[in-house]
C-alpha cells in the first residue's frame, strides 16, 4: 500500500507539472491514465466516484 501511494503522489506531481506546461504529448496522457488507474486500487475511489457521480447528476438534471 505504502510503494502504491507513493506512485500516486509521483504521477500527481507529473501530471500538475504536464498541466502546467500546455503541451499534451503521449507520455503527458500515459502518466495521467497511470494516475488514473493508481488512484482506481486507492482508498480514494470511492469518493472520487461518488463525486464524479453527484457532479454528473448536476449536470443532467440542468435545463437549458
Amino acid at each position: 500500500m505504502a510503494v502504491s501511494i507513493s506512485v500516486v503522489v509521483l504521477l500527481v506531481v507529473l501530471a500538475a507539472i504536464f498541466l502546467r506546461s500546455g503541451g499534451l504529448k503521449f507520455t503527458h496522457a500515459l502518466v495521467c491514465a497511470l494516475l488514473g488507474f493508481f488512484l482506481a486500487g486507492t482508498s480514494m475511489a470511492p469518493t472520487i466516484h461518488n463525486g464524479v457521480a453527484a457532479t454528473a447528476n448536476v449536470v443532467s438534471s440542468l435545463r437549458p
